[in-house]
């Protein structure tokens, strides 16, 4: 029997660890997305209490080695008699970091926003919750599309490290076949074609974004 032979047989593992992957990712980018736009929010009006904590925890992601993050829902929350399945634990880190990495993204485009915008629209009487939903919400995604759609592909590609607290992911589907058969190139290069292909579909989407948003005149950066 061939390699490709062997590959083939497992397909059912490559199968199963796809859609897991395909799930994790797209639940926690919703998740991490929803998050970091949570966090511009807070990051919005003058200096407040909040506004320094939301600061503080962007920073804490962005510091602290993703792997390490997994490690701590993972395996430390148990000492506080916290223990969390191995797919909520790979979710909830993904969504964490990902979500300050989008909100610090978000906050980039903003701080380049022409202040013309928020002021017609407080002159017009908007509330600040209208403000931030119409105005800065739109402008700051619309105009930051290619660094967000970097942020998804590293957000795809974390999800490898959850196959570490058992996850039956595409990497952890991929690990047991070679270490079954003693295959490592080709099951691997499998789970690569995987990745792969959903990245070529993250960037599909991002340019269709980005022509969307060209015509609708966000681009101002």
């Amino acid at each position: 029997m061939s390699e490709w032979e062997v590959i083939w047989g497992a397909r059912d593992a490559f199968i199963a660890g796809f859609w897991k992957t395909l799930e994790m990712f797209v639940l926690s980018a919703l998740i991490g997305f929803a998050f970091g736009v949570l966090l511009l929010f807070l990051l919005e009006g003058r200096p407040h209490p909040g506004r320094r904590l939301t600061k503080l925890l962007i920073d804490a992601m962005r510091t602290l080695p993703f792997l390490i993050l997994v490690y701590l829902l993972y395996y430390g929350l148990p000492h506080f008699r916290v223990r969390l399945p191995a797919d909520t634990a790979g979710l909830l880190a993904l969504a964490l970091y990902h979500g300050a990495y989008f909100a610090e993204i978000l906050r980039s485009q903003r701080l380049v926003m022409p202040s013309g915008y928020i002021e017609a629209a407080q002159a017009h009487g908007f509330r600040d919750g209208v403000i931030y939903r119409r105005i800065i919400l739109p402008n700051a995604v619309m105009t930051s599309l290619p660094l967000l759609g970097n942020q998804l592909i590293l957000c795809l590609k974390d999800t490898a490290f959850l196959c570490i607290i058992t996850v039956r992911e595409v990497t952890a589907a991929a690990n047991s076949v070679q270490s079954t058969y003693f295959i490592p190139l080709k099951a691997f290069a499998v789970a690569i074609l995987l990745y792969w292909l959903v990245t070529l579909a993250i960037e599909y989407g991002i340019r269709k974004a980005g022509a969307v948003s060209k015509k609708r005149g966000f681009q101002h950066a």
